[in-house]
C-alpha cells in the first residue's frame, strides 16, 4: 500500500497519462488511497440485473450440452446479487457435477447443486455472493 501511495503522489504531469484501478472489495481499501486528489472519479459498477445475468449464463453455458429441463431464466431470476464471476463458477460447477456423474448433459439439478454449494460457501464469507 505504501508503495502505490508513493507512486501516485510522485506522478508529475506527463501529458495524457491516466491511472486506473479496479477492485471488487472497496471496503478493504485503505482510505488514504481514496482521498481527494488521488483518483478523480470513482465509478461503481453494480452486479448485473436479471437480463444481464441471463446473458452471462448464456455465455458460460454455450459450449455445454444442456438437458431439456434447464431453464436459465429461472437461474437468472434466482441469482440476484451474483456477479459475472459468481455465475461462471455456478455454470462450471454444474458442468463438473454432470461429469462426476458421468453424464454428457448438464441438468437443472446440476445447476441447483452448484447454486446450493455457492450459497453454503458464501455464508462463511462476509461479503460474498447475494449480499
Amino acid at each position: 500500500m505504501t508503495q502505490i501511495l508513493t507512486e501516485l503522489d510522485g506522478f508529475r504531469d506527463r501529458g495524457n497519462v491516466r491511472v486506473m484501478a479496479a477492485t471488487n472489495r472497496i471496503d478493504l481499501l485503505d482510505p488514504a488511497l481514496l482521498r481527494p486528489g488521488r483518483f478523480d472519479r470513482l465509478i461503481e459498477i453494480p452486479p448485473p440485473d436479471e437480463d444481464g445475468r441471463m446473458q452471462i449464463l448464456l455465455i458460460h453455458t454455450k459450449a455445454m450440452s444442456l438437458a431439456d429441463d434447464v431453464d436459465l431464466s429461472v437461474l437468472a431470476a434466482e441469482t440476484e446479487g451474483a456477479t459475472g464471476a459468481d455465475l461462471k463458477i455456478i455454470a462450471t460447477e454444474a458442468g463438473m457435477n454432470a461429469i462426476r456423474k458421468r453424464r454428457h448433459v448438464v441438468s437443472m439439478n446440476d445447476f441447483r447443486h452448484a447454486l446450493e454449494k455457492m450459497v453454503v460457501e458464501d455464508e462463511s464469507e462476509p461479503h460474498g455472493m447475494f449480499g
